[in-house]
């Protein structure tokens, strides 16, 4: 198998429709949207890429940066298609939304992920994300767990 990755707009028809399931998907999971905060746009996104099988060209995830500050970026929309998952997709993604983050100078990476994510989770902690306190809007979310990798050690 070999997954290709593309660079779009956010506002991309296909990138849309992921985001779309994975928002479904989320909701079933919690039973509410527990999204607190501004949710992403293409006015703050710094990039969007979205995972394709290589052969057949069928889309099978996607993810995002927002930057935070001049040295960290927010992984956003994380998401691999439930029937593609466990073939390391989700590590394809975020491997990729390192290296642009590491080549527009972030040495620090966050996320938040929720505690009914246990394969999220795995794969954060799997590629060397660790626990950090809740932060920004997930602050007083008792849902949330939030991560953090450095890119520079």
């Amino acid at each position: 198998m070999q997954i290709t990755l593309e660079e779009t707009s956010w506002d991309d028809p296909v990138g849309v429709r992921l985001r779309a399931d994975q928002e479904r998907e989320t909701i079933e999971r919690y039973g509410a949207d527990l999204e607190l905060g501004p949710k992403p746009s293409g006015g703050d996104v710094s990039v969007f890429l979205m995972a394709a099988e290589g052969r057949s060209g069928e889309p099978v995830g996607c993810g995002a940066l927002r930057r935070l500050d001049s040295e960290s970026f927010e992984v956003k929309r994380m998401y691999v298609v439930p029937e593609w998952r466990g073939r390391r997709i989700g590590e394809v993604l975020l491997r990729a939304l390192e290296r642009y983050a590491a080549d527009a100078g972030a040495v620090i990476m966050r996320l938040e992920t929720g505690a009914e994510q246990p394969e999220a989770i795995r794969l954060y902690e799997r590629c060397g994300y660790y626990r950090i306190d809740r932060f920004g809007h997930y602050a007083d979310c008792a849902a949330s767990i939030c991560y953090e990798r450095k890119l520079i050690d």
